[in-house]
């Protein structure tokens, strides 16, 4: 875990994807957990799934009288069960089965140990980060403590999980490249949750997506708006986008490309006052606006670092930020410096991180996972993401001010507004592409002249 902890010195990516869940998420990983997994059937009504037949199975010698016995009880519920999972991470895994009605299922599964070791890994952690505090004064860790305690109760149960799937489902409907899978409520428990399967390839796989022929670029703007859209305008967070819970694949039937998100079981809730605040630090920073990319910050309790925090938000050195965000793509040289200076801020980076709201540690950690995805996509930070962003943002302050008058008059005003800013994003990012368009032709015509011809 120190060494995870280390994942704090950097600007940027390292030290979002420090946040407390992201730290804590992988630990309970033990070997001789991942054979191991709980799962049963239903009784009657009661929808309660009984058996941990997996574990069961792992403890008593193949193919005798109480191997068959137990592996007999599976076939009460499923026409078959894959025993080799789907995947497998710290806290459960995913097997595909087949009910005896015939709809085919993911079956996640909590370890049996999880519950139990839970807290005296929290225990554990406390104690490590107590005893760097007293090593390094300088560092403040307790908040990965903190939100350990919030968030992982949350996580362990699986109930709270489907919720969140329905709830983000219903949130989004009118996105419709988005797939949550379906939960089977009648055979789902606190540590076990049965859903749709849905098949797809990982949305950091340019092969498959190329395969596939699903446009690269296209997912990238999706998956931007569906984040926006949560993060600026509903205050509803999906906080563990890692490319293993981001699936993407062709809408049977249709054929366009569709994201599917998994695993519902960190989310995280913003109050309107951060999020609102959230939303004008982020038009600051797109429109350049300095004086209030400072005032924003310091809401946030960035205090006097509010450089290295916008340099945390946006993965970018303090000179982009200055010149604007959308002005020029992430190059190789930026991504060095950054680098190469992160050990100097580790204190600094230390103290913001215990001092800014706990709602943005795992806002930290979510920013940090879909930068990994864009760079492994190749379209990191895009003008057309910012601009996406902030039509989230517009139409969310915009929102929040009607909501806060009762004057028809002024409403009507704030919708006037909102729609021209709307048409203003919309012309510069018209610009953009004509730009971009006549940028290509001049290289293709200068290519056409400096070629030979036959």
């Amino acid at each position: 875990m120190a060494r995870r902890a280390l994942k704090l010195a950097s600007w940027t990516g390292a030290a979002l994807a420090a946040s407390g869940l992201y730290l804590y998420g992988n630990k309970y990983l033990d070997p001789n957990d991942f054979g191991a997994v709980r799962v049963g059937r239903a009784v009657a009504t009661t929808a309660v799934i009984s058996y941990d037949y997996l574990t069961s199975l792992r403890s008593v010698p193949y193919g005798s009288e109480e191997y068959l016995q137990l592996r007999s009880k599976i076939h009460d519920l499923f026409m078959s069960f894959d025993d080799t999972p789907l995947g497998a991470a710290s806290l459960a895994q995913v097997h595909k089965a087949v009910l005896r009605d015939g709809r085919t299922v993911a079956v996640k599964v909590q370890h049996p140990k999880v519950q139990a070791q839970s807290s005296k890994d929290i225990l554990l952690m406390e104690v490590l980060v107590l005893a760097v505090k007293q090593l390094f004064p300088e560092f403040e860790f307790m908040w990965l403590v903190d939100e350990a305690k919030k968030n992982l109760p949350l996580e362990l149960d699986f109930l709270n999980e489907g919720r969140n799937a329905e709830k983000v489902a219903q949130m989004l409907k009118h996105f419709d490249f988005l797939k949550v899978p379906r939960i089977y409520w009648e055979l789902s428990t606190k540590r076990v949750l049965l859903m749709e399967f849905v098949d797809g390839g990982q949305v950091n796989d340019r092969d498959y997506m190329e395969r596939n022929k699903i446009d690269v670029n296209e997912i990238s703007r999706h998956l931007g708006k569906i984040y926006s859209e949560m993060i600026f305008v509903n205050g509803f967070v999906h906080c563990d986008p890692h490319p293993g819970n981001v699936l993407v694949r062709k809408r049977p039937g249709t054929g366009k490309a569709e994201i599917v998100l998994l695993d519902h079981g960190l989310y995280q809730v913003l109050t309107d006052e951060f999020r609102l605040d959230y939303c004008h630090l982020w038009q600051s920073l797109i429109w350049t606006d300095m004086e209030k990319v400072k005032t924003y910050s310091q809401r946030l309790g960035a205090g006097d670092l509010y450089p290295l925090f916008a340099c945390m938000l946006t993965a970018r050195s303090w000179d982009s930020v200055s010149r604007g965000i959308g002005q020029a793509p992430v190059t190789a040289t930026e991504d060095a410096e950054i680098r190469n200076n992160a050990a100097n801020y580790l204190p600094q980076i230390s103290q913001l991180l215990n001092h800014v709201p706990r709602q943005m540690l795992l806002i930290f950690k979510t920013n940090d996972l879909l930068r990994g995805i864009e760079a492994a996509l190749g379209t990191r930070a895009s003008a057309s993401s910012f601009l996406n962003m902030s039509r989230c943002c517009v139409r969310a302050l915009a929102a929040h001010k009607k909501k806060n008058t009762c004057s028809f008059f002024r409403r009507t005003q704030i919708s006037f507004r909102e729609a021209f800013n709307l048409w203003q994003i919309n012309l510069h990012e018209l610009i953009l592409r004509v730009k971009g368009l006549r940028l290509a032709s001049w290289v293709l015509a200068l290519l056409c002249r400096l070629l030979p011809t036959s």
